[in-house]
């Protein structure tokens, strides 16, 4: 099913960028402007940007710690109540002239820990012929379902789903090192097709010498409908070919008044390689019998206030169904996440919300983060 899937999106894309390519020919033979000789500083610019995520995090589940290990009283003292910054970015983007920019993200809160292939998040240079033909090259996130689709710095509720974590662990999302080509196929159709190196960020080299392939086609089915298809093909640590797929749908649903409901769901299935290179069976299965899977449902009622200094509030409540090894552990989590959002600027740009994490596991390990919990938040947010 994939590998279709990632021949119909290089063919989509080969034959738009060549009808772009010849309409780009004719357009600037007829309407050229010889007034412009030299476009090495044409449109230049340099704009920063950033995100600043502080919180207070409790746990309310006894001898579970605010990073949701269960712990030995006896033989260790947990934490469980801190203030922390989980996210300190800053972003600045350059645009050379108006085909070529680059962009550079740093997150700064990765220095309270160790920083060893952390820090540096986006590093890339993209080239933009026009909506129907980019290309991106260097570290940025492959665009393999909603939430490397939408901006890095919207976080609606505490994190991101359990399941964008383990795949972006296993190479599949989050953020890589590689190439990938983005436009639009029609109106209301866009395409993603890349490789990259599956072994994640801030890496000297790949791990071996197979690079991860995607592919990700995104239609508007109505102005306010929109359902995704992704599928890759990828290795790590020289274990061997594996291989992902999902699909996801965003919806948004006006209600009587100022109240409307956004609606977002994703499924998405793929090889764990993490599981497989640490696996003791003796023998070993074959890579195909480490899979993960999981899906998420993600609604959010909200409210315009249209007041002064408080826009909008909205309540959502997420619920994640998550299995990272369904064919040997098969242990299964499930993640409720009810929130409260106060936004006080427009579009996110300072934001207040107040939530639980909720943690069940079909089977509690001990002395693990496998461990049903409870976590209490409060998380102030701001862009700029």
């Amino acid at each position: 099913m994939f590998k279709s899937l990632l021949l119909a999106t290089v063919f989509c894309t080969a034959t738009r960028y060549v009808t772009a390519q010849q309409k780009d020919m004719s357009s600037l033979d007829k309407y050229h402007d010889t007034a412009i000789t030299n476009y090495s500083a044409y449109k230049r610019s340099v704009s920063f940007a950033g995100l600043l995520q502080t919180r207070y995090v409790a746990s309310f589940t006894e001898h579970v710690n605010v990073d949701g290990r269960n712990y030995d009283p006896a033989t260790e003292k947990g934490i469980t109540n801190t203030f922390a910054i989980k996210r300190a970015r800053l972003q600045v983007k350059a645009n050379i002239n108006d085909h070529f920019s680059a962009n550079i993200m740093v997150n700064f809160a990765e220095f309270s820990s160790n920083p060893i292939n952390k820090v540096l998040e986006n590093a890339y240079i993209k080239y933009s012929l026009n909506k129907h033909f980019n290309i991106q090259v260097g570290e940025f996130r492959p665009f393999f379902g909603i939430e490397d689709a939408m901006p890095v710095d919207i976080i609606r509720t505490l994190d991101y789903s359990n399941q964008y974590y383990a795949f972006g662990s296993n190479g599949w999302q989050s953020f890589q090192i590689g190439m990938t080509l983005f436009g639009d196929i029609t109106d209301g159709v866009r395409y993603y097709a890349g490789g990259y190196n599956g072994n994640n960020r801030n890496q000297p080299s790949d791990d071996d010498d197979t690079k991860n392939v995607y592919g990700r086609i995104e239609a508007d089915l109505t102005p306010q409908f929109t359902v995704g298809l992704n599928a890759a093909s990828g290795s790590q640590a020289g274990s061997g070919t594996g291989s992902a797929f999902g699909g996801d749908f965003l919806a948004k649903i006006p209600l009587a008044g100022e109240w409307s409901i956004s609606l977002g769901g994703e499924y998405k299935n793929g090889t764990s390689f993490t599981h497989f290179n640490s696996s003791t069976l003796n023998p070993k299965p074959d890579l195909k019998e480490f899979r993960m899977q999981g899906f998420y449902v993600f609604p959010i009622l909200r409210y315009e206030l249209h007041k002064p200094r408080v826009r909008a509030i909205e309540f959502s409540s997420r619920y994640e169904y998550f299995n990272d090894d369904y064919k040997q552990s098969d242990n299964v989590r499930q993640t409720v996440v009810p929130n409260i959002n106060l936004i006080f600027a427009d579009n996110l740009y300072v934001a207040i919300q107040l939530g639980m994490s909720l943690d069940f596991f079909d089977q509690d390990i001990p002395l693990t983060t496998t461990y049903t919990r409870k976590l209490g938040y409060a998380q102030l947010q701001i862009r700029f």
